[in-house]
């Protein structure tokens, strides 16, 4: 049974047919009796699938259904007025954020990923999740985002017997999604599938963008309503099920009308690729010119391509000078390529992105060999760096570079840069690093790794990044690396003097210890447990030189002379602390001079007349001198 009868009724606004899969959908809102209390789309790319769940998700906002006609529609499309359901959208996100917006969405007190689940199903009524675009999850396209979403959030939840889950996948992992769950708990909804499939919407799409009065031009074949319809009626039967093909079809015929004719077929499309092809033989273009054209924007990362990098990739991908086809080309990639304005640090930049993920798709399987050509265009964003210093990239090839070498299967290489570390965005960058193997990274990555979810919490500034990592640098005995951060030419708010893994301190203090000659040698003094090697042996301590940290052999702590409260109180700075970080404060401004988080708990802290920051933490003990 297809899905091209209407009974009479408007076709939904925003999504103009799909009836048979509306009816599913109001029946799972609605929870009525033999309803799966899952639901999956899913289907070829361009099949519709996130714009079906959007106007699924008007009928479903108490607010958005007062600018719905309700009353014309088939009644068994529309559910009955309840609360919105949470939709944590998955674009760009880890699984770990959508599990987070999960949790903000409900209230739950969850402090870990698993918690959330344990948290939802315990509350006491049955709750609606919506996740749509599943398939661009990730802030980094090859990192296997949508995988570890599927496995790490959406089975998880889909095993919570009072949660009723709205999602859509690829075809792959929604096989692999509902094989793991009991029969009858989940229904998979293919819109490729003929019981699913709406031909009759495809027609009433098309004829939708071609009509004038609803934003198409004024043309012989547009103005004429039999035209049109016939039109409509051609491209919806060559474009199989696919609503972006439709699209694609229309917008080239909208673009170059001079070179159509309407009662011809034969240039229409029956697949994405096909759309690629006959637009450019409709414009006397080789179609593997148009590929060249896409191919960056294909191979883009985030949000898409800066204009201004889009022609010195085009040229590099094809290996000659494209300049002339670029400057004359924009009916050639018109349908395809949509432009998007940014605020940057330096003002508003264009950026360049292709229509739909699936042409993208169909660009990658024409080229010769992906790990190549991520390759190329790693070497040409790299070269674009103005004398390699980070600081003065721009923000596309600073924040992506890591994207393009994991694909090129370079990234360990690059990670050897404290700049890149410090200035490039760390959501995009930790997503990267961690889908290399281990084993494959440096100890400077491992050390970024480490420190990347402080500063993805935190969405710290490239200054309190640089600092939180050069601590975290000479933490794991790379003080090459810490100095290079120092060189970098940031006012970072200390140096790490040292740092020593000795973990169970209690309590630490800074003291002096007097000489008979000389001035008195500024000490740490750390209570440690019993058997700590270097612990003197009347007391279970460790002093240690607190600018250079010797061990001072055994010493008698009451030799030591310790801060009185008066002195404590004349210091010009002071030092407060929480339980994963401390604030030092300059005590005539009140103003905070440096904040130090902590990826463990603190134990113990104190802070030295002249300065300097003792700090213990389940890892160990360090020393920062605090710069002015």
């Amino acid at each position: 049974m297809t899905d091209d009868a209407t009974d009479g009724y408007a076709p939904h606004p925003y999504i103009g047919g799909r009836t048979a899969v509306l009816r599913a959908l109001a029946a799972w809102r609605m929870k009525w009796p033999g309803t799966p209390r899952v639901l999956v789309l899913t289907g070829n790319p361009g099949c519709g699938r996130s714009h079906l769940i959007t106007g699924f998700l008007m009928l479903c906002d108490p607010e958005y259904r007062k600018r719905l006609p309700l009353d014309d529609l088939d009644p068994s499309t529309v559910p009955s007025e309840l609360p919105a359901p949470a939709v944590p959208g998955a674009a760009g996100m880890t699984a770990a954020q959508v599990a987070w917006l999960l949790a903000d969405h409900f209230g739950l007190e969850a402090d870990d990923v698993t918690d959330v689940f344990t948290e939802l199903a315990t509350l006491a009524a049955p709750v609606t999740v919506v996740v749509p675009d599943v398939d661009r999850a990730g802030p980094v396209r090859t990192a296997g985002e949508p995988a570890r979403l599927t496995r790490e959030v959406l089975k998880p939840l889909a095993a919570i017997e009072t949660v009723h889950l709205l999602t859509e996948m690829p075809r792959e992992l929604a096989e692999e999604f509902a094989a793991g769950l009991p029969v009858g708990t989940v229904q998979v909804i293919d819109l490729d599938a003929p019981q699913w499939a709406d031909p009759q919407g495809l027609v009433l799409q098309a004829e939708a963008l071609l009509n004038p009065q609803l934003g198409a031009p004024d043309l012989p074949f547009t103005t004429d309503a039999p035209t049109r319809g016939s039109l409509a009626e051609a491209i919806g039967r060559r474009a199989g099920t696919s609503p972006l093909t439709v699209e694609l079809a229309v917008q080239s015929i909208l673009t170059s009308p001079d070179t159509f004719t309407p009662h011809d077929e034969a240039p229409l499309p029956s697949s994405i690729g096909q759309a690629l092809d006959l637009h450019a033989r409709r414009l006397q273009a080789d179609p593997q010119t148009l590929r060249h054209l896409l191919a960056p924007l294909a191979l883009a990362e985030g949000d898409g391509l800066p204009v201004e990098l889009w022609p010195r990739l085009v040229n590099t991908l094809a290996g000659k000078d494209m300049s002339g086809v670029i400057a004359g080309g924009s009916a050639l990639t018109e349908p395809f390529v949509r432009s998007l304005e940014r605020d940057g640090d330096d003002g508003p930049h264009t950026l360049l992105q292709l229509l739909h993920p699936a042409i993208a798709d169909e660009i990658r399987a024409g080229l010769p060999n992906i790990r190549t050509a991520q390759t190329q265009l790693a070497m040409a964003l790299l070269e674009a760096v103005p004398e390699q210093d980070w600081s003065k990239a721009d923000a596309y090839v600073r924040d992506h570079i890591a994207g393009h070498t994991l694909e090129a299967g370079l990234l360990p290489q690059l990670l050897t840069d404290p700049g890149l570390f410090v200035h490039a965005d760390p959501v995009p960058l930790r997503a990267a690093i961690e889908a290399v193997p281990t084993g494959e990274l440096g100890a400077p990555a491992r050390t970024y790794l480490r420190t990347a979810p402080l500063l993805t919490r935190t969405q710290a500034p490239a200054v309190q990044r640089a600092a939180l990592l050069e601590t975290a640098f000479v933490e794991d005995g790379l003080p090459e690396y810490a100095d290079a951060i120092h060189r970098l030419g940031l006012n970072l708010p200390w140096q790490t003097l040292w740092s020593r893994p000795v973990p169970g301190i209690s309590a630490v203090s800074v003291g002096s210890l007097p000489r008979r000659e000389g001035p008195a040698i500024p000490v740490a003094v750390l209570d440690v447990p019993a058997g700590t090697p270097g612990e003197g042996s009347r007391s279970a301590v460790l002093v240690l030189g607190l600018v250079q940290p010797d061990h001072l052999g055994d010493t008698d702590t009451e030799q030591i002379l310790r801060l009185s409260e008066e002195e404590r109180a004349a210091t010009p700075l002071e030092l407060t602390r929480g339980t994963d970080h401390l604030r030092v404060w300059d005590r005539a401004s009140g103003e905070i001079v440096a904040t130090l988080l902590s990826d463990t708990p603190v134990t113990a802290a104190d802070l030295s007349p002249d300065g300097i920051l003792l700090v213990a933490t389940e890892r160990g003990a360090k020393a920062l001198r605090i710069l002015p």
